[in-house]
This record gives C-alpha cells, sequence and structure tokens, in this order.
C-alpha cells in the first residue's frame, strides 16, 4: 500500500452528520388532505429550520390519540421497521406528546423522540441572539423539560447510600436532576426580571412617539418589510423564525417620526410556554399604537394565517388595535385577470391556476377592519410606495391623538378661517 493510500485510509469525515427524521400526526375526522399536508409541509420545514432532513411522513386516521403510544400498535410497528430499516436518527409528531407517551415512545423506537413543542424551542434556542432572548428561551425550554426527565436522562439508576456497596436505597437520581432544573428556573426567571425592568425603562422613554410594530406568521416577509423601511440589514432568510429577537428602529416618513419593531413571527400551535417566557418581547406588540399585520398571500393557508395571528393577538390583549393588513409576495401569485384578459387564456389554464381576487380581497379586509389592505412584494419593491402612502396615513392618524397640532398639513389656518 502506497503512502498516499495509508493516508487516505487515516482520513476521518469532519463533516457535520445532517440528521433524519420522519414525522408522525394523526388525521382528526374535520379534517382535510389538504389541510394535513399543509401542516406536514410545515413540520417539515421547521425540521429543517433545526437541520433536520425528512426521509417519510406518517399519518393514521384516529380521532383521539393512544393514551399509551399517541398512534395505534400496528402504526408504531410501521414506524419501527422503517426507523431501523433506514437508520432514522429520530421521529417527530406534529402534536404535543405527555410525557409516559414520549417515554414509551422512546423505549419502543429506540431513537429520539421529538413533539411539535420541543422543536419549536429547539430551533429558538439555536436563533437567539440577545441575552433577553437567550433567557426567555431556556426558561421556556427547563419549564418544558422539567416533567420530562424520565425521557431526556437515561442515567435513572437508584444511588446507593453510604459507602462503597453498603447502605440503603439513596434518593432516586432524577430527583437531584429537577433540584437541578429547578433551581435553575429560579435563576432564569430573577434574571429575566432584571432584564424586563431594563425593557420597561427603555419603553417609557419612548413615551409621545407613535410605535408601529410588524406582526405575522413566521416566514411571511416582516425582516425584509423592516430592512425596506429603515434601510436596514437584519437577518432575513426564508426559514421559520429567522427573527426571534424584538427589534426596533426609529422611522421618519413625510416629517413624521414613529418608532418600528419587528417582532418574533406567530405559528400554529405556539408552545404556552414560549407564550409566557416572552412576555417581554410580546409588549413590543401590546403596547404599540399601530399594528402591521404582514401576510404571505402566495400560500395557499394565508387565510389560516390570518386567523391564527388574529387569535393569538386576542390571546396576549392586543387584538383591539388598529391593524394595517399588508398582502405581501404579491410577485409569487397570479391575480383574477379582467374579463378582456380571460378572452385571451384557455379554459384548461383558467380552470387549473391559481387566481386570486385582489379587490373582493381588499373589499372584505377593509369592512371587517376599517383599513384599506395593502398589497405588494417586499423583496421585489412592488408596489413599496402604495405600502409608504398607507403606512404613513395611518401613523399620521396616531399622531395626531399624541400631537393634534404637529403636522402641518393638518393644522387649522385660523387666519384664513378669520379674513372668511
Amino acid at each position: 500500500m502506497s503512502k498516499l493510500s495509508r493516508k487516505i485510509k487515516n482520513l476521518y469525515d469532519t463533516a457535520p452528520k445532517v440528521e433524519t427524521a420522519v414525522l408522525v400526526t394523526l388525521i382528526r375526522q374535520q379534517q382535510s388532505e389538504q389541510e394535513i399536508e399543509e401542516h406536514l409541509e410545515e413540520l417539515a420545514f421547521l425540521a429543517e429550520t433545526l437541520g433536520v432532513k425528512t426521509l417519510y411522513r406518517f399519518t393514521q386516521r384516529m380521532e383521539k390519540p393512544d393514551i399509551r403510544t399517541f398512534v395505534g400498535k400496528g402504526k408504531l410497528e410501521e414506524i419501527l421497521a422503517y426507523v431501523e430499516h433506514f437508520g432514522v436518527d429520530m421521529v417527530i409528531f406534529d402534536d404535543d406528546l405527555s410525557p409516559s407517551q414520549m417515554r414509551n415512545l422512546e423505549n419502543e423506537l429506540k431513537v429520539k423522540i421529538y413533539d411539535r413543542s420541543l422543536l419549536i424551542l429547539d430551533i429558538f434556542l439555536k436563533r437567539a441572539q440577545t441575552a433577553q432572548a437567550k433567557t426567555q428561551v431556556e426558561l421556556a425550554r427547563f419549564q418544558y423539560l422539567l416533567p420530562r426527565l424520565t425521557r431526556m436522562w437515561t442515567h435513572l439508576e437508584r444511588q446507593r447510600g453510604g459507602t462503597g456497596t453498603r447502605g440503603g436505597a439513596g434518593e432516586k437520581e432524577i430527583e437531584t436532576d429537577k433540584r437541578d432544573i429547578r433551581n435553575k428556573i429560579t435563576l432564569l426567571k430573577e434574571k429575566l426580571r432584571e432584564i424586563e425592568k431594563q425593557g420597561v425603562t427603555q419603553r417609557k422613554g419612548r413615551k409621545g412617539v407613535v410605535r408601529v410594530a410588524l406582526v405575522g406568521y413566521t416566514n411571511v416577509g416582516k425582516s425584509t418589510l423592516m430592512n425596506l423601511i429603515t434601510k436596514t440589514d437584519i437577518l432575513a432568510e426564508n426559514k421559520l423564525f429567522a427573527t426571534v429577537d424584538s427589534t426596533v428602529r426609529k422611522v421618519v416618513l413625510d416629517n413624521v417620526p414613529f418608532l418600528l419593531s419587528d417582532t418574533v413571527g406567530f405559528i400554529r400551535k405556539l408552545p404556552t410556554h414560549l407564550i409566557e417566557s416572552f412576555k417581554s418581547t410580546l409588549d413590543e406588540i401590546r403596547e404599540a399604537d399601530l399594528l402591521v399585520h404582514v401576510v404571505d398571500i402566495s400560500h395557499h393557508a394565508f387565510e389560516d394565517h390570518i386567523a391564527v395571528v388574529s387569535q393569538t393577538l386576542r390571546e396576549i390583549k392586543a387584538g383591539d388595535k388598529p391593524v394595517l393588513l399588508v398582502f405581501n409576495k404579491i410577485d409569487q401569485v397570479q391575480q383574477m385577470p379582467t374579463e378582456e384578459e380571460s378572452m385571451h387564456i384557455s379554459e384548461h389554464e383558467l380552470q387549473e391556476t391559481r387566481y386570486l381576487d385582489f379587490k373582493a380581497l381588499s373589499d372584505a379586509y377593509e369592512k371587517k377592519n376599517g383599513i384599506k389592505p395593502v398589497f405588494m412584494a417586499a423583496g421585489t419593491g412592488e408596489n413599496v410606495d402604495g405600502f409608504r402612502d398607507a403606512l404613513i396615513a395611518e401613523v399620521k392618524k396616531q399622531h395626531r391623538k399624541i400631537y393634534p397640532h404637529y403636522l402641518e398639513d393638518e393644522v387649522v389656518d385660523w387666519k384664513g378661517k378669520s379674513e372668511e
């Protein structure tokens, strides 16, 4: 064997191994196949965001999850056969699992088990940049893991008291682990309280200025829009939860100053612990004077996304604020053709193409919210001027409440009036 051959033989692949996963979800009676497919697509996107490759998707039609293993016995055997044959690293469930279900599934499948909450928590942990966001995610993760330590730790043998092998049974090691976690939770809560005090002080200093918050489902283009308005370079990726940290920038349009904040995106089944831990970040939304709700109109389930965001806003006591609805990514959809245009389109194309009626959407949401929605594409710059005009108009309405005589174009010319 030559020296080169021996060197090649001794080389090791240092590239990080891409973990693989299969996805599992239940189909309830009221759910359609398309809805399930969209949910699994989102779950696969979440896995991809964490750096995990999805190999296969399992579904089972059940109205209620099995109390022991979530799925039925036959489906579990099917999943096990696939996992063993292809050497899959983890199984990801689209619903939250109970501690006992996680323990049983890990014992049966002999691989890592993730549910939706744990997957989102790990993504947040990976994405968090500021001390506040890191503390919030750590707290949420520890609170989530506390009742699930039987699954996360494998060293659950009983410790022995006394010296050597003599003595009575000591406390279970899991109790030590739980005590450590509780202590960490207490410390993180104290740390978060201190950070929140600083945040309250900062927000107090912003009184007297109109505050605008970008809200929306995750991955709809909020950060791209933020960069467009503020001329900054905030991370904007085609990944879920690219933004975890709240970002605030001062903007001046038409001589009207306001504060614009980019907030974490919402998602269906957002973990409760995460909402509780991100209370101080969500205060940016609660204390805003105007919400700019960004919607990815190219997504098939954009109306469901609007409903999820609206419901989340109600849950955090921000459902009564004025909302400027922005339908983003219009460059990726087909607008409903006019009657004249339809004459030049084949019947087959009319039936196969998914057209959206912008006028009908605009009328419906204007009637509902009282504010005319905007259609634009932040990525390409299409109709940026239309969005800018609509934003200025809504900011001026809020600004007038704070400074009634500030805006020159709205100050009454008393001298002129008296001369008439």
